[in-house]
């Protein structure tokens, strides 16, 4: 799926993608990681200081949907089509880009 979401309480919080169980596409990596990986953006957009974060992953998201990268839920007809492992990837290698590029300082170590 394409969702992310939050449950956000006073003390805790819970990201997670919204979708169904999908018993029916378990192990054969054609599952969208989208949502799963934008609510980790959201997750870092509640941590106020891992905004810098949040921005690369949605960056990183987008320019893998702007290079035509599909999974089977969203491809169009006659599209090509990823795996999961595939967008997955591609999304961390559009982080690492923008990363390096802009010389954002997400993380201290």
């Amino acid at each position: 799926g394409m969702l992310p979401s939050a449950s956000i309480g006073r003390r805790h919080a819970l990201f997670e993608p919204v979708h169904g169980s999908a018993p029916d596409i378990a192990g054969k990596n054609i599952a969208n990681p989208v949502a799963a990986i934008l609510s980790v953006g959201m997750m870092f957009e509640h941590m106020h200081e891992m905004t810098k974060a949040a921005r690369v992953i949605e960056q990183a998201v987008n320019n893998t949907l702007k290079e035509g990268y599909r999974t089977p839920d969203i491809a169009g007809p006659g599209e090509a089509t990823v795996s999961t492992t595939q967008m997955t990837e591609r999304i961390l290698e559009h982080c690492e880009d923008i990363y390096n590029t802009e010389a954002i300082r997400v993380f201290t170590l």
